[in-house]
């Protein structure tokens, strides 16, 4: 569930981008700066339940059910609060980690305290050749939506090769780069790297009529 994976010629998907090839990732993606100026792609209960149908972490069914369980509610309303201030403290702490620092223990301790409050299931999957098991969550509450959250953070910081996971040398956008060499350094060709290309090759064109 840690690890998401993406095509990286179609990083948009209901809205939201999904390029991060990890949870984690893509939800510190949902605040992207298209033009220089912050993008909040999760400005109310509605859009956080549309990310998590969009990534996968629940049915039409689920969503439905708890937009019109809990709608505009005030507990949905600090739900959301929660949801983003979450995910700015997840981003100091995967940007400092990625330049070598070591996760601080108040993250440490608050993601452990929201995984024991809102903890993820596991259930067995069986196909005719092959069983395996899958996690899941149970959304009875809108703060439940904090569980997935806080298990690909910690996920993130346990397991990902922290020399691979980066923030594209252009834009705000985070991704861990699952390419065999190991050498991505944009969030995808499409947003950034063309972007860049294309800027290279202006430059080296004035270069050549200056020459």
């Amino acid at each position: 569930m840690s690890t998401a994976k993406a095509n990286p010629t179609s990083a948009w998907k209901d809205g939201f981008l999904f390029l991060g090839n990890h949870l984690a990732l893509d939800f510190l993606n949902t605040c992207p700066a298209p033009n220089g100026e912050p993008l909040e792609l999760l400005p109310d209960f509605r859009a956080l339940l549309r990310w998590f149908h969009a990534a996968g972490l629940l049915t039409l069914r689920q969503r439905a059910s708890l937009q019109e369980q809990w709608g505009d509610s005030a507990r949905a309303r600090r739900t959301v609060e929660a949801v983003r201030d979450l995910r700015e403290r997840i981003r100091e702490e995967v940007t400092a980690w990625e330049k070598g620092n070591v996760v601080h223990h108040a993250t440490v301790s608050e993601l452990n305290r929201l995984m024991a409050e809102h903890p993820m299931l596991t259930r067995l999957v069986t196909s005719e050749s092959e069983a395996s098991t899958k996690l899941w969550f149970a959304p009875h509450q809108p703060e439940d939506s904090l569980a997935p959250l806080a298990h690909s953070a910690a996920m993130l910081f346990a397991h990902a090769d922290r020399s691979r996971v980066r923030k594209c040398r252009n834009c705000v956008l985070h991704f861990y780069d699952i390419s065999k060499k190991g050498t991505r350094r944009w969030c995808s060709m499409q947003l950034c790297g063309n972007r860049q290309k294309v800027a290279a090759y202006a430059a080296r064109q004035r270069s050549l009529d200056h020459a």
